[in-house]
């Protein structure tokens, strides 16, 4: 839930680089180490504002980013900003940007959000340090960025005063920023990719799951109904012994364990592995056998297991520590600006009922302190939520995600939104492919049950780009 659950893989979640969260902490933390999951895991830095809305404060930190030029076209290639999300960015991902960027002959460069990863302005993670950490301050962050790189890039090739096209592109959380960006700096993108993104911030986000209701399939979601149900009781007449099966001993707020047990249930879903909680759960209640063990063998064999979640990512002793846990930056982004409250709706639900809205907000009292609230209402009206007055903004989403619903799903002419539809199209399927666990970042859509569905998406968007782009060749600017 948090942002997504908004957040976690690393393969063993370590970072995905570009928006994904495990449901509680939203997005991702895919890990990689092989370098064919990357273009490039050279690091460069920027020395980078720390608050860019005072006119006294000129501190400065330094900020990570990536830049790939293999398939530059020096003379005229556009610019490709990848927005690194909500975890450390290690590199460039070598996903569907890498395909787009050697048709388009562009370079392509991505900027790690400030406090993730190595760009933190401070090393103690203190709820008063990270007054800094918004999204407002990242999309400046972005726009600062963009105007050194170009203008260094034009030092490197012995150019004066040239502006290449820029396009911006972003997954998930990084989604967003990509909308907003080129809704607040549309002078300085020619357009953007919002895949998955979750532009529209929600307090109670009760269709998050319903939308694992549908996504499941009524057998699979009166299996994970009575699992739930049966949780709830052992949890009462024995939880200690119920959290050891689970290997979850250490969460001792019921809450913290409830909230894991229905992430793990989402991240199938999410990232395009329904068969492997379906499959086991619905041949054992088929069989009459014990549906908690079955559960807690997924749970340990996939989602802690190959998935590589963090069981600490749920503990809000963890969360508390402003010294270790970076588990910290999302939330604090959940609990300032977008919520994301994965709660239980008041019928018909998966998710225990006890994840409310109370489980929520007490969280981010526990953990940042008095006076942290969600200021959901202000987010959408800065950025308009899913009415967004955006222009030459793409919106893609997998039909089973259940992210999709903070997401804009409504197409107009100059915003063009698209729906993949299969059975394991889930989080980014239009850049990462199918599924995307156990990580596969080459973005291969073969894999998905309706490859075909995949690739006509794909067309339209490199449609899109290349319309907007010759729009502003022609114009001979870098936006319009």
């Amino acid at each position: 839930m948090k942002l997504l659950c908004l957040i976690l893989v690393s393969f063993s979640l370590s970072s995905l680089a570009n928006g994904f969260l495990p449901p509680r902490t939203m997005l991702h933390k895919l890990s990689s180490t092989g370098s064919k999951n990357y273009l490039t895991t050279e690091e460069l830095w920027f020395n980078q504002t720390l608050d860019h809305f005072s006119p006294y404060d000129h501190r400065r930190f330094k900020q990570r980013y990536y830049e790939f030029l293999d398939h530059f076209r020096p003379s005229d290639g556009p610019i490709f900003l990848e927005i690194c999300g909500e975890s450390a960015c290690n590199g460039i991902a070598n996903d569907y940007i890498s395909v787009l960027a050697k048709k388009f002959g562009a370079a392509v460069v991505s900027l790690e959000h400030r406090y993730y990863g190595k760009s933190s302005p401070f090393k103690s993670l203190t709820t008063e340090n990270l007054r800094y950490l918004s999204s407002k301050q990242a999309l400046f962050d972005l726009a600062v960025f963009r105007q050194h790189y170009q203008e260094s890039l034009n030092l490197k090739l012995n150019k004066a005063n040239v502006e290449n096209s820029w396009f911006v592109f972003g997954v998930s959380y990084s989604g967003a920023l990509s909308a907003w960006f080129r809704l607040k700096f549309p002078h300085l993108t020619c357009g953007s990719l919002a895949s998955s993104a979750v532009v529209q911030a929600v307090y109670n986000f009760t269709e998050f799951d319903q939308q694992i209701g549908e996504s499941a399939g009524t057998e699979c979601k009166t299996a994970l109904q009575e699992t739930t149900a049966l949780v709830e009781q052992r949890l009462q007449s024995n939880g200690k012994a119920l959290k050891k099966l689970f290997g979850a001993a250490e969460l001792d707020i019921d809450g913290d364990f409830l909230y894991f047990l229905a992430d793990a249930a989402v991240i199938a879903f999410q990232y395009g592995n329904p068969d492997k909680l379906c499959g086991p759960l619905v041949e054992a209640k088929n069989a009459g056998e014990d549906l908690v063990n079955t559960y807690a063998d997924y749970v340990k064999e996939y989602y802690l297991g190959s998935f590589g979640v963090d069981i600490q990512t749920y503990n809000q002793k963890h969360l508390k520590n402003t010294d270790q846990s970076s588990d910290r930056l999302w939330w604090f982004q959940v609990c300032t600006e977008v919520a994301y409250f994965q709660v239980a709706p008041s019928n018909d639900s998966i998710r225990s009922s006890k994840v409310d809205t109370r489980y929520h907000l007490d969280l981010c009292k526990n953990v940042f302190g008095e006076g942290i609230y969600p200021e959901v209402d202000m987010t959408n009206i800065y950025y308009g939520g899913t009415k967004i007055a955006g222009s030459k903004i793409i919106f893609t989403n997998g039909s089973q995600d259940p992210w999709r619903h903070a997401s804009k799903q409504t197409s107009s002419p100059d915003m063009p939104s698209y729906l993949i539809t299969c059975k394991n199209c889930g989080h980014g399927t239009d850049m990462r492919g199918c599924p995307q666990s156990p990580l596969n970042l080459e973005g291969d859509a073969s894999k998905c049950s309706s490859p075909d569905a995949v690739h006509k998406i794909r067309q339209q968007i490199i449609e899109n780009i290349d319309l907007w782009l010759s729009e502003c060749h022609e114009e001979g600017r870098s936006y319009m």
